[in-house]
């Protein structure tokens, strides 16, 4: 009777490891075009790093798996909800991934920051929430974790002398959130992400043989997006990508500049494995 019970609550959902398997109703969003106008919007650095979510308790992914950070970690962090980036610094991407998959408190998390963006389950704009997250680490210093800070925008030519500073920097784009915009969760067009190009997952379905310099290594991945659309991606691997290619299957992330009118992406390019797909 006992194992019946187990298995009807793994087949409800409400159990899988002891972890939650429900992805968490997060606020996430859109593209910026150049036809919006986001003129006195707040804009920061888009981190590469992994998302986070702290419930007041315990640090979940935005699948809602408890990621398990040691103590020093988390010890201090507010009673209250937050999220933010788990983030390892510029190019540190893979590393952060590698880490925080870990099922035991791993070290290196303490190479890592919680970098705060926002507070969920508080009520009011988005800048009412920054303030209070900011009232709280200022009355309790805290090494690691920061507010992500949050520059007003002048105009579009302000937005874009940022875009390409944080970019020479090595950084991915920026978020540019409505300043007034109240938490709400899924897709918004009140918080956008701004970036030199656009990317998007597909997944490996075939290799293909390189010729000339790359014989007898990759020559491109046949992809496919989760809308069906079939294409090539060349560009973007290093020899040691070419020569242990991503294995078929495999999700990856690849960057374009828009679409042919086919819905096939414009100079696909191959930018990394999406390592962390099942957080």
């Amino acid at each position: 009777m006992r194992l019946l019970i187990l298995i009807l609550v793994l087949l409800s959902g409400q159990l899988v490891l002891g972890r939650p398997v429900a992805a968490l109703e997060m606020m996430l969003p859109q593209v910026y075009t150049e036809q919006t106008d986001v003129a006195g919007w707040l804009m920061s650095e888009k981190l590469d790093g992994v998302r986070g979510y702290w419930d007041g308790k315990q640090l979940l992914s935005k699948q809602g798996n408890r990621f398990h950070p040691p103590q020093g970690f988390i010890r201090d962090l507010p009673p209250f909800a937050l999220e933010g980036e788990i983030w390892g610094g510029r190019g540190r991407f893979e590393e952060t991934v590698a880490i925080v998959k870990r099922q035991t408190p791993d070290p290196g998390w303490l190479t890592l920051k919680f970098a705060v963006f926002d507070v969920p389950k508080a009520s009011g704009s988005f800048r009412m929430r920054m303030v209070k997250v900011k009232k709280w680490f200022e009355q309790h210093p805290y090494s690691t974790a920061f507010v992500i800070p949050q520059i007003p925008i002048r105009d579009k030519k302000h937005l874009e002398q940022e875009l390409q500073r944080i970019e020479k920097l090595g950084g991915e784009g920026l978020i540019v959130r409505a300043p007034e915009a109240l938490y709400t969760s899924g897709r918004s067009p009140k918080i956008l992400k701004v970036k030199s190009f656009q990317d998007a997952e597909a997944k490996v379905m075939a290799y293909l043989p390189g010729k000339g310099k790359n014989r007898g290594k990759l020559g491109a991945l046949l992809v496919e997006m989760a809308d069906g659309t079939r294409f090539k991606i060349g560009s973007g691997f290093s020899t040691a990508e070419r020569e242990s290619p991503p294995s078929i299957g495999t999700i990856i992330t690849f960057k374009y500049y828009g679409k042919f009118h086919s819905g096939i992406p414009r100079f696909a390019s191959f930018l990394r494995i999406r390592s962390d797909q099942n957080l």
